[in-house]
């Protein structure tokens, strides 16, 4: 079978299109892919920068669609049903096997290439939102880096559960996109960004603040928060690990939350379940998950290379030819 193969820990220029033997797959469920997310932990195992560190060759594909070939009996899956799977590596293949408890059923209602996108932002958002920030609604979550896939979702499910949307983003030409979303208002990430979430919220600031970019951002987004705010810290696609002085947390009475989803899964499996099936209530209510890029597998490097320089508007699929 074709697979992206990482042959060098040196990024998407370190990856090759090979044939290799099928995946074994005893114990585990067998999937043909129709579709891989294209995500930022993708990204950073191809560097060996992601806390999941395997040595090359390897094939790399966090997120997959497909139909099910073979699986255990006792796993409740059946060839020929249509499947989506939180794979962490294998995904960017024709063919892998994962393990019974990360594969989930896809709704009649989504095509392949959706529920592929619908799988670590969303699945992370929604955990984030409604577990760590205890969103409610009629709250205001502002959202940093709003334009790529952690902010597209956000944007979408902070809207679902009812909350007003400040979409803070540094692209150019990404407003009526984010609009289209259901962002409330765009506010451009450059000097003065604070004041003016300040402004859009009669002085007192949001409720929420949802970070996965760290850096230079991150001490603003501390003072947009109003009194008993929360900042969901995601990430740190900026780059730079922020810090914080903890006088700060306890006069202004607010609560920095991290929001690790693969982490939480690791030692509290049943909560993907949970999470999908509230996504899922979201979808048959009418939100839709974001696929705007969509490359073939042999070109997962430019995606992959795409996705690393900004360029990708919401979410990246691999499709197969």
């Amino acid at each position: 079978m074709r697979a992206v193969v990482v042959t060098e820990l040196s990024g998407p220029g370190g990856m090759a299109v090979r044939d290799v033997p099928e995946p074994s797959a005893e114990g585990l469920v067998l999937i043909d892919v129709e579709a891989s997310g294209v995500c930022f932990p993708d990204l950073l195992i191809s560097y060996g920068k992601y806390q999941l560190r395997p040595e090359p060759p390897f094939v790399p594909g966090a997120e997959v669609t497909g139909v099910v070939v073979s699986a255990p009996a006792v796993s409740g899956f059946e060839p020929g049903q249509r499947v989506l799977a939180a794979s962490q590596v294998g995904g960017y293949a024709e063919k892998v096997a994962v393990p019974p408890e990360r594969v989930l059923p896809i709704p009649p209602i989504l095509g392949f290439e959706e529920a592929a996108s619908l799988i670590i932002n969303y699945q992370t958002m929604e955990f984030a939102l409604e577990r760590r920030a205890r969103l409610r609604s009629g709250e205001t979550v502002v959202v940093l880096g709003a334009a790529g896939g952690v902010g597209t979702s956000t944007i979408q499910l902070a809207k679902a559960h009812g909350a007003r949307v400040i979409a803070v983003v540094r692209r150019d030409g990404a407003e009526n996109f984010l609009r289209e979303l259901g962002a409330d208002e765009v506010v451009r990430l450059a000097d003065g960004w604070g004041d003016r979430v300040r402004d859009l919220t009669g002085g007192r600031g949001a409720q929420i603040v949802v970070d996965p970019v760290g850096g230079e951002a991150f001490d603003e987004a501390v003072r947009v928060l109003a009194p008993e705010g929360r900042l969901v810290v995601i990430g740190f696609a900026g780059g730079a690990i922020p810090e914080l002085r903890m006088n700060r947390v306890l006069f202004r009475n607010i609560s920095i939350v991290g929001a690790a989803w693969g982490e939480f899964i690791r030692t509290e499996p049943n909560a993907l379940e949970e999470v999908h099936a509230a996504l899922i209530r979201h979808v048959e209510r009418g939100l839709r998950p974001v696929v705007t890029s969509r490359y073939p597998l042999e070109r997962a490097p430019d995606a992959l290379r795409d996705l690393e320089a900004g360029l990708v508007l919401g979410k990246a699929v691999l499709v197969q030819d």
